[in-house]
């Protein structure tokens, strides 16, 4: 497998104007917005992605696991962490989006604060779900310190038993404390961020397939020309689906899914249709089925009746141009001998509505395990939903997502993409 050496930027152009009463605007009148740059690395240990906040009063810079479906930003509030500018959402306030309240017996600091708006402290690769205060303090994003922006905090030294696989912190990188989240939600750092600044609903966002390709970026405004014109000759576009059944952790219902789904009609290995029943791919009336885009999974992963048919096919793909097979490398079934490979790989197509077809290819195809050993880098999902979540067929990895330019556009509900732009001998940068 070839390596490559580039800058990637994860833009965040703008998002919603949603109605959120605790924020106002401070933006003077006739002028631009500000930009909003955060540097984003990957995490080897994880394969997950993470970028760095200030927060407070001194700043204290945390790092942030990046998570798509991630409805707000928290961050663990440690026992040796405080901030004279923190001030609590009084349960009940204009300001709070929920009936529930808090309460702590410790002395007052963020973390631990009586008569607090509950907020969801969410991390899905964690054994449980946690709830943490909802407040407001300064955020500083790069140099830029912004007032008025809600997030969460836990105090896990606060709670023994919060140790291992029980802590909210389980499975994200070592060096994070918390997670930023970019989903369809009020309180995402992102919506807040454009509706201080009146922005349209759109981000970009690609990543990097290395720790050592320096920072991706997130941009949320306007600073003339579109540092990403000269990719979208790359790009096509195809609908997000709206799951109109709540996914996440905390389903409500009535209430549809803040994830992001596109609507995948069929996969092909090497231009020939793998043989699936239409309805595999479709979202149910319980919100099972479909196809949405995740960076908390660091591989793709296919529901098993999906899997079965795909990696049988793939298999006999590689089979057909000569590729060795070797002995399989858990969590993956298909490894190959890796040497000069690269060009004798099968591709894969997702088939999306419109017609467009989502390449995966290079790179973004293997994962290299061991010496001379690469393994497709797609995994079986399983049968049964995750704690209570409803189940997606496909849920598209990071693997699969790096050096490819996503552009979100909420206002239009379009996903643009570009497949890999290393195929075309570009970056992100």
């Amino acid at each position: 497998m070839s390596s490559f050496s580039s800058i990637i930027h994860f833009f965040l152009l703008s998002l919603p104007l949603l109605s959120i009463s605790c924020l106002s605007l401070s933006q003077p009148p006739n002028t631009k917005p500000n930009p909003f740059i955060l540097p984003i690395k990957k995490d080897p240990s994880t394969n997950l992605f993470y970028t760095s906040v200030g927060i407070g009063t001194p700043r204290k810079d945390f790092n942030l696991a990046i998570d798509l479906a991630g409805e707000n930003l928290w961050y663990d509030c440690d026992t040796h962490y405080n901030s004279s500018s923190y001030i609590p959402i009084e349960c009940g306030s204009k300001k709070c989006p929920d009936v529930a309240c808090i309460g702590c017996n410790g002395p007052f600091k963020p973390g631990c604060t009586n008569n607090t708006c509950a907020a969801n402290t969410i991390n899905t690769l964690a054994n449980f779900i946690f709830g943490g205060g909802l407040g407001q303090d300064f955020i500083f994003i790069s140099q830029q310190k912004v007032s008025g922006l809600l997030s969460s905090c836990i105090d896990t030294d606060g709670f023994p038993s919060f140790t291992g696989n029980d802590s909210p912190l389980n499975g994200l990188p070592k060096i994070t404390k918390g997670i930023i989240g970019l989903a369809r939600s009020n309180l995402s750092l992102p919506t807040q961020l454009a509706l201080k600044n009146e922005l349209p609903p759109k981000f970009s966002l690609c990543l990097p397939s290395s720790n050592k390709q320096g920072f991706t970026n997130l941009l949320v405004g306007s600073i003339g020309k579109d540092p990403f014109q000269e990719l979208y000759k790359f790009v096509q576009t195809t609908p997000l689906i709206v799951n109109p059944v709540s996914t996440g952790a905390v389903s409500v219902q009535g209430v549809p899914s803040i994830e992001y789904f596109i609507d995948v009609k069929a996969i092909k290995i090497d231009g020939k249709v793998v043989n699936l029943k239409p309805s595999l791919l479709s979202i149910d009336n319980k919100g099972n089925g479909g196809t949405k885009i995740s960076t908390m999974s660091p591989f793709t992963e296919l529901q098993r009746s999906v899997y079965k048919p795909f990696i049988r096919d793939f298999l006999k793909k590689a089979s057909d141009r000569k590729l060795k097979k070797v002995e399989s490398v858990a969590p993956f079934e298909a490894c190959f001998e890796s040497t000069n490979i690269e060009n004798s790989l099968p591709r894969i197509d997702l088939v999306l509505q419109g017609g467009v077809q989502w390449s995966i290819y290079g790179n973004n195809l293997m994962v290299n395990v061991k010496k001379n050993v690469a393994c497709l880098g797609f995994v079986d999902g399983g049968t049964e939903p995750r704690m209570s979540f409803a189940k997606a067929s496909i849920v598209i990895g990071g693997h699969q997502l790096e050096d490819n330019l996503l552009v979100f556009d909420l206002n239009s509900s379009k996903l643009s993409f570009s497949s890999s732009l290393l195929v075309h001998n570009a970056s992100c940068s």
